[in-house]
């Protein structure tokens, strides 16, 4: 059975990536704008559908992916799903719609296949964008695909260093709002007395210092996002503003009876546990449900170790643009084998202060081990990992553990932190910072290395 051609005319007109294909997955066509976005070279035209999307050699279903086309015909209706597509860019993940076709006898003949490019995510290491292959990362990313579009609330949920304010532009880029503005806002970081001022703005004269009228994020934000970070820091007085804002979409400046209306779509954040908060009473239930209508679990990065080798080498490029470093086998395996608890943040961190350890291109396990040791953290790696060799990146001695002298850990750490202030160009406070420790810390460490 072929498609009718007022069909093919109507999928040819169309301005996003559209192909038709069979019950038995093949391709019977391609519109312009999927030619020029996935397949400029090269005819798709009697191959299938998984061959050409993922380079399968079985169908979705049966190579681990879900498969809209098997979820369509359990449903009988429209299906969505997130995959993987190998593009003439690369690994780039792509939001798929599926429509069935119905013959005259109410059977599914054909099915129309829409592809949208998720923009702000990639399954490579290129690029600024959302990093990651593992299960946990895309069972994550298929929720941001699904409420992008609409205009629902977004409580973004885990650790800290997981990535929240990359989520949040990844929600607001793949959202009707894109060409508008994220405002940011740390919730974590404004004093209670100027959250008012800052979140809703001011009128002249509301205050001591309020010398004009200013208009605040909410204002910023208007017609597009405003992303409250940190949200489980709000005092109890200003959640019951922020409720209001939400409730009604109004809102007034400090020192105004005016009432504006507020044309934003929320996203918020935190690490903390909001479901203890609002039962020890420090988080308002109302407020609870009218920022989670739609909540996200960030995966913490040990819930994602099959990603650190793709971030290793994005995090690599920007902390050290202009060195093309690598990592060895046995140091990747040393990074791999940490639990994280500061998640990519602390792999970033950690990244810097082995490249300022190494003097070539090539970061070996005894560099990534000397960073460690001059962190907060003192073991070289998780309790159930495997030992790492400490000398030599070599195969053969994988399973080998190093008698160590007493005072061996000490002097490594010394001479680690020895080379880092040689090599910093910087203050002390940002040599902290990049080892992720506080400046009365290093200030001790710094003291101790002046000790005979």
């Amino acid at each position: 059975m072929k498609p009718l051609p007022e069909l093919m005319s109507y999928l040819e007109g169309l301005s996003e990536p559209h192909i038709l294909f069979d019950t038995q997955y093949r391709i019977l066509a391609a519109n312009a704008a999927y030619r020029r976005q996935f397949s400029p070279e090269r005819s798709v035209v009697g191959r299938t559908c998984y061959e050409v999307s993922h380079h399968f050699g079985l169908p979705c279903d049966q190579a681990g992916e879900s498969c809209p086309l098997v979820k369509s015909r359990e449903s009988g209706q429209r299906e969505r799903v997130l995959h993987l597509h190998h593009t003439p860019n690369g690994e780039e993940y792509v939001n798929i719609e599926l429509t069935p076709l119905l013959n005259a006898d109410g059977e599914q003949a054909f099915f129309v296949e829409k592809m949208e490019p998720l923009p702000m995510a990639q399954g490579t290491s290129r690029g600024q964008n959302l990093i990651g292959r593992a299960p946990a990362f895309q069972k994550m990313l298929a929720l941001v695909a699904r409420v992008a579009p609409s205009l629902a609330t977004v409580l973004l949920l885990g650790e800290s260093g997981t990535g929240k304010e990359l989520v949040a532009g990844a929600v607001h880029q793949a959202s009707p709002r894109a060409r508008h503005a994220l405002v940011a806002v740390d919730c974590s970081s404004l004093p209670e007395n100027l959250f008012e001022s800052e979140l809703f703005g001011h009128e002249r004269g509301a205050f001591t210092g309020a010398n004009a009228a200013r208009g605040g994020l909410v204002e910023a934000a208007s017609g597009g996002t405003l992303f409250l970070d940190e949200i489980g820091d709000i005092a109890l007085p200003m959640q019951v503003k922020l409720l209001r804002l939400l409730e009604t979409g109004t809102y007034r400046r400090v020192g105004s009876t005016e009432l504006r209306h507020a044309d934003i779509r929320v996203v918020s954040a935190t690490h903390r546990d909001l479901d203890k908060m609002v039962s020890a009473g420090t988080f308002r239930e109302d407020l609870y449900y009218r920022l989670s209508t739609f909540p996200i679990h960030l995966p913490a990065l040990h819930e994602r170790p099959e990603d650190i080798e793709l971030l290793v080498t994005a995090l690599l490029a920007r902390v050290a643009p202009q060195r093309p470093l690598v990592v060895t086998e046995a140091a990747l395996r040393l990074l791999q084998a940490q639990r994280f608890p500061g998640n990519v943040r602390e792999l970033r961190n950690l990244l810097e202060r082995s490249a300022l350890l190494c003097d070539g291109n090539t970061i070996l396990v005894t560099h990534v081990q000397q960073a460690l040791l001059s962190g907060r953290r003192p073991a070289f790696m998780h309790p159930h990992s495997q030992p790492v060799p400490t000398g030599h990146d070599t195969d053969c001695s994988d399973n080998t553990t190093v008698a160590l002298k007493p005072g061996t850990l000490k002097r490594i750490e010394q001479s680690a932190l020895r080379q880092l202030m040689a090599a910093h160009q910087g203050n002390r406070a940002g040599l902290a910072e990049k080892l992720g420790i506080s400046q009365r810390s290093l200030y001790r460490k710094l003291k101790k290395l002046e000790q005979p």
